[in-house]
């Protein structure tokens, strides 16, 4: 057997920083076979468990061995509604592959290589995509926010029968996929091709309603939704608090990537504004932290700079997209803290940091970064993007009575996700803060079964 995966083909470094191309290009056939011929189909399926979503990895593998990537894509569909999404951005050395068999001896199935191309395949290959229109049960219910958590949702409920309405706050549907996620790790044509395909379901999308604004959550109850899925996600940044945080040219990474994603500024025929900078410091060391960097290199930045204040090991960001900004010339500055962000009448000239050193381990089993005294210096940029991390909105639970928060401002849910509000579910980044797509997918999921069972002990 094969101890390595099949390398997955991509763009050039020194081509993909002049665009917002994909990177990754997927397998052909001949590769997808190979790979899917590198999974001994173990009894036990450790890799299924893993899932947050449970696809069915041996099945959907097996069927790729045999050429049939139709019933392959129909495998994973069966219990992951965004299959061509979560090929591309899941951290699956993180959860399926990190149980993977095959993994003991060299390294484990692609299997987010595989899905990938299952999904792929179906997407250009199947021209009428049939979408099962379920017998409808008379019963209707709300979802707040089209992310990942809330697609999931609606899509589970549709599937049962239910009248489901997705109210977006945005003016496309997508959420983070559309606003976070950079086009050249995941197309937008990808996530509105899956959007399209829940319409056909029967979901209905209603864009531009802010929930708390246009409507609050008790209005929807009075207008016949019988239960309402919060699927909101963590759009609130975070900050650091330090010295010179307000100055020009300093951005939290959800308006930089919003503004170059969602009302793409990246493109000449758009007219959104974004100042183009030479020298940019992006603060984190998450999948959001690489995402604004590497938007920043094909932006023009002559320098682009990852401060993070653990080691490269502790970095939380997935490890493709780790050695991709290394290869796009990401200068990382690890064990490095900033302390002062320095500006002058045309903004920022600099940021002040500190070395850290790591310390004990934290509650999370993590080892806690300490400063190195005397240790200051500063680097010079004109720009400055905080990527550490993202709360809910309190939009929702300060305009509904009823809903507890934790001391993060994180949803209170019981284990069947309802929040202290009856009636009122709640899944994703909404109730775990910032987390990834798949967790609030399989969030979506559970609540979906949660809110059928709560409707049917109604009746």
């Amino acid at each position: 057997m094969i101890n390595k995966k099949t390398p997955m083909p991509s763009l050039s470094a020194e081509e993909r920083i002049k665009s917002f191309d994909e990177v990754a290009l997927g397998y052909t056939e001949e590769m997808a076979k190979c790979e899917a011929d590198r999974c001994i189909e173990c009894k036990n399926k450790p890799c299924v468990s893993a899932c947050p979503v449970n696809v069915r990895i041996p099945e959907f593998i097996s069927s790729i061995k045999k050429g049939d990537y139709k019933t392959a894509y129909e495998i994973i569909k069966s219990t992951n509604s965004l299959p061509a999404v979560c090929g591309r951005v899941c951290p699956q050395e993180k959860q399926c592959e990190s149980r993977c068999t095959r993994g003991i001896k060299g390294e484990p199935v692609g299997i987010g290589r595989l899905e990938r191309f299952a999904a792929d395949w179906y997407l250009k290959n199947i021209k009428e995509k049939e979408e099962r229109v379920a017998e409808p049960n008379g019963h209707k219910v709300a979802v707040i926010g089209s992310g990942p958590a809330g697609l999931s949702c609606a899509g589970d409920l549709a599937a049962l029968g239910y009248e489901v309405t997705v109210f977006e706050a945005l003016h496309a549907a997508g959420g983070v996929l559309m606003y976070g996620i950079p086009e050249f790790r995941l197309p937008k044509s990808i996530v509105q091709s899956e959007i399209e395909q829940l319409k056909k379901k029967g979901v209905r999308f209603m864009l531009d309603m802010v929930i708390g604004k246009v409507l609050t959550v008790d209005e929807l109850f009075e207008n016949g939704y019988e239960a309402v899925f919060v699927g909101s996600g963590a759009g609130l940044p975070n900050f650091m608090n330090i010295p010179g945080e307000s100055a020009a040219g300093v951005y939290s990474a959800n308006e930089f990537l919003t503004r170059i994603n969602l009302m793409k500024a990246y493109r000449d025929d758009y007219d959104t504004p974004i100042k183009k900078y030479k020298k940019i410091a992006v603060v984190g060391g998450g999948n959001v932290a690489m995402d604004a960097a590497r938007c920043a290199k094909r932006l023009g930045a002559e320098e682009v700079y990852l401060i993070y204040r653990r080691s490269e090991e502790e970095m939380p960001a997935r490890n493709e997209e780790i050695e991709h900004a290394k290869e796009e010339q990401i200068i990382f500055k690890t064990l490095t803290n900033p302390v002062r962000i320095n500006s002058g009448e045309s903004g920022v000239e600099s940021v002040t940091c500190v070395r850290m050193e790591l310390g004990e381990p934290d509650e999370g089993g993590r080892r806690s970064p300490v400063a190195v005294e005397g240790s200051e210096f500063d680097i010079s940029v004109d720009c400055v993007v905080i990527a550490i991390g993202n709360s809910p909105n309190p939009l929702i639970r300060t305009t509904t009575e009823g809903i507890e928060v934790n001391r993060k401002g994180c949803l209170v849910v019981n284990e069947d996700l309802m929040t202290t509000r009856d009636g009122i579910f709640a899944g994703g980044d909404a109730v775990s803060g910032a987390a990834t797509v798949i967790l609030a997918m399989g969030a979506g999921k559970s609540a979906a079964e949660s809110i059928d069972k709560y409707i049917k002990s109604k009746q």
